[in-house]
């Protein structure tokens, strides 16, 4: 390769890197943990109310009474159902003008935007939309491709010594070189992997955007129309304005698991229902359910709302290109496909790629520092403070939120009021607190505080309520992992100290900068 070309592509890598790298930092961060989304869940909700019988035919009544209410409603009304996990809410939603959402024990509906989180969800809404309500997922969808770039500029850096890169490891005092073979080493090793992160990232971020696009360009306005179709099973109902009596939602449930099980699914635990036309002689119910050992665990069964005939089924084992297509780039992106190792396997790919990420804003620093003065450019006392403020910062925050959560609960308060704004609130501060102190010690406070909450909120949770060993041990695995992150913290705490202390005085990362 010419000199000037691989110029020319680290200088793309690079700075396609700088412009992504903080959002996918926290992407990654959060889509680590949100691999053992359903384990937090259970965590955070130590007494989960319990499941009673009656559960799905409350639900039923209050479809009945919405649709009486919003008329609008009829076109297309759902229902979450509580499952095989017992923290998962039945809520009915709708569309009216706009999606809307009540729960069992809500007094009046809600708008969607409206719907507070729990520590679970709102973990997994950080790792697609970065918390920020209506653009996050399209600004996601953006960096996803800007990571695509990225990705291929830096195998096109390294493929002509991709071998001696790959085994590359040399431990020393020269830790610019140190950091750049372990940022090296992991990209490498992990390029399968990100390669599946970037373009399913791309698509499910993007996805309605592109519908759309090609919906005007391609297919002469017919291609939104048909969305249910595509990405559902129930073909498209147009309501005949004769009323007639709807399917009870358990009965519904029952058949369409008993028609997945026959079309070869392996397993059938119906999560989510929806009614077309509700009330109408055409109306159809969708009932969408998780199967095990495929790559796509969600598929769905269309009946008649009237009589149960089936109307159409996509599961494993019956579904169309189409539709294995879809469900292969969820499988892919968020590793469900392959039970608890596949799920470890995600999480450490996904605290790698992190670290990718937080090591290419440090090569950047250490390749702009000057060596021979104290007084570094403000472009690398930025990008130090910038890299502490907001990548370690978000680490300390997602840990004051797991510790605002175990708070409320302790307290029988509602955690879902509190987990978003306590974890910006901990960002901006934990930013305000690295302008102070400036990145070199800011970074050992961090990781310190970080460590410390882990450790705490493992304890605590532990002294509060048990082992939990109950439900498959969820509970404790997340107690277990805590403590495991606590250590790596307090790890790199001390060998970021130690750094500080003795390494290079003319850094930022120099206790005297």
């Amino acid at each position: 390769m010419r000199a000037e070309t691989r110029r020319r592509l680290t200088e793309l890598h690079t700075w396609t890197g700088l412009i992504a790298g903080f959002a996918l930092f926290i992407a990654f961060y959060a889509g680590a943990l949100s691999v053992f989304h359903d384990e937090i869940d259970t965590w955070a909700v130590p007494h989960p109310p319990a499941v009673s019988t009656d559960l799905i035919q409350r639900g039923d009544a209050l479809m009945a009474k919405i649709v009486d209410e919003h008329p609008a409603a009829r076109a297309q009304i759902g229902m979450t159902l509580p499952g095989d996990h017992p923290s998962h809410e039945v809520a009915v939603y709708w569309f009216d003008k706009d999606w809307h959402v009540q729960g069992l024990d809500d007094a009046k509906p809600r708008g969607e935007g409206d719907e507070h989180e729990g520590l679970a969800d709102f973990v997994y809404s950080l790792h697609y939309t970065l918390g920020i309500p209506e653009l996050g997922i399209y600004l996601m969808g953006l960096v996803s491709i800007v990571y695509g770039v990225a990705l291929l500029s830096g195998v096109l850096i390294h493929l002509p010594h991709l071998m001696q890169d790959l085994f590359a490891l040399r431990p020393g005092r020269n830790l610019k070189r140190l950091w750049q073979d372990a940022h090296n080493v992991i990209g490498i090793l992990s390029l399968p992997f990100h390669v599946i992160f970037a373009i399913t990232g791309a698509l499910i971020c993007l996805m309605t955007i592109a519908m759309v696009a090609f919906n005007v360009m391609a297919f002469d306005g017919k291609l939104v129309p048909l969305e249910d179709s595509l990405t559902g099973a129930s073909p498209m109902i147009t309501a005949s304005k004769v009323q007639a009596p709807m399917l009870l939602p358990h009965v519904a449930a029952e058949k369409a698991r008993a028609v997945a099980l026959a079309s070869g699914a392996e397993g059938f635990d119906p999560d989510y229902m929806r009614y077309l036309q509700y009330g109408d002689r055409n109306a159809a119910v969708e009932v969408r359910g998780r199967s095990g050992k495929t790559l796509g665990e969600y598929g769905s069964v269309a009946l008649s709302a009237v009589d149960g005939r089936v109307l159409g089924v996509q599961v494993t084992g019956a579904r169309d290109a189409n539709h294995a297509t879809y469900a292969a780039i969820f499988g892919l992106h968020f590793g469900t496909f392959g039970g608890t190792a596949v799920k470890w396997l995600y999480f450490l790919l996904g605290l790698a790629g992190a670290f990718l990420f937080y090591s290419g804003n440090l090569l950047y620093i250490e390749s702009r520092r000057k060596r021979r003065s104290a007084d570094q450019p403000l472009k690398v006392r930025a990008m130090a403070t910038a890299t502490v403020g907001l990548c370690l910062g978000s680490c300390a925050a997602i840990a004051v939120t797991f510790c605002a959560n175990l708070v409320a609960a302790a307290s029988r308060a509602d955690a879902t009021m509190i987990v978003k704004p306590v974890f910006f609130v901990a960002l901006l501060l934990a930013f305000g607190w690295t302008l102070w102190r400036r990145p070199a010690r800011a970074a050992v406070d961090l990781m310190w505080l970080t460590a410390a909450l882990s450790l705490g909120v493992a304890i605590a949770d532990i002294a509060l309520h048990g082992l939990r060993v109950e439900g498959g041990g969820a509970a404790l695995a997340v107690n277990i992992t805590c403590i495991g992150m606590a250590v790596g913290f307090a790890s790199l705490a001390r060998a970021t100290s130690r750094r500080a202390r003795s390494g290079d005085t003319n850094s930022v990362w120099a206790v005297a900068s």
